[in-house]
């Protein structure tokens, strides 16, 4: 089950949102049946680069033996 703060990276691309399939984010809420999720993904520099509403789905836990990989955002 996927809760509040952790990192989940997507297994398919949001266009709309200009992420693609790999990306990492950060939970920052669940709703109560762990179904929906608002996820925060962030760029280098610090700021949010997009905050997406998925539900499960799209998503899975990232684990501590993956690397994350730098990419240019894509435009929207």
């Amino acid at each position: 089950m996927i809760k509040d703060l952790e990192r989940v990276a997507l297994t398919e691309a949001v266009p709309a949102a200009g992420l693609e399939r790999g990306g990492v984010g950060t939970i920052v809420h669940a709703n109560r049946d762990s179904e929906a999720f608002e996820v925060e993904f962030t760029a280098l520099g610090g700021h949010a680069a997009a905050v997406v509403m998925a539900d499960v789905s799209p998503l899975r836990p990232v684990g501590g033996h993956e690397t994350t990989h730098a990419r240019g955002l894509s435009a929207r």
